[in-house]
């Protein structure tokens, strides 16, 4: 719960100023969000966090430079199987950084069975690579380069719930997301 509280106290400010700009004077999106996700064979997770970016900055090239600023907390509730944070065990995970903003990303919601579909990062939706961390790893990624997004929009309304948050190999998610 402190954690929680510590993470609003850092994001609220960044959720309430609606127009950041960076150096180049592109308008930046702000957001927040908490989510359960699962929906693959085995395997599920909480995910909470936010920040900034600016969606002009996305690419899918890995090693390009991208204005984005984001992090939040992580936990498997249960084992994860598959995908890239595959070995997560049932209470492991402290937190998560970003890596790269990327321009888009094909996802699945529910494993080999699902049809991939794809998202595209802009203003109210953050498609990244992220680094997932578990306690005793210390700043040394546990899962590196998994690809997550979050959104304001049901990016599957062909499922039943809104699947506004995924991870790769977790599954998405009906999180409470909220965009400048």
């Amino acid at each position: 719960m402190r954690t929680l509280l510590v993470l609003l106290a850092v994001l609220v400010p960044l959720t309430l100023g609606a127009s950041l700009s960076n150096a180049e004077g592109h308008a930046r999106s702000a957001f927040g969000f908490n989510a359960s996700l699962s929906g693959f064979p085995t395997g599920s997770a909480r995910l909470t966090g936010g920040g900034s970016y600016d969606p002009a900055s996305a690419s899918n090239t890995v090693g390009d430079e991208t204005t984005v600023k984001s992090s939040g907390g992580f936990r498997c509730t249960s084992d994860v199987a598959q995908g890239p944070l595959s070995g997560c065990l049932e209470g492991e995970g402290v937190r998560w950084d970003t890596v790269q903003l990327l321009a888009s990303t094909t996802f699945k919601c529910n494993g080999s069975a699902d049809s991939a579909h794809t998202v595209t990062t802009d203003n109210d939706t953050i498609v990244i690579l992220a680094d997932f961390y578990r306690a005793g790893d210390g700043i040394d990624e546990s899962f590196g380069n998994v690809p997550m997004f979050v959104s304001d929009q049901d990016e599957r309304p062909d499922l039943p719930g809104d699947q506004n948050v995924w991870i790769a190999g977790v599954g998405c998610g009906d999180g409470v997301v909220n965009f400048n």
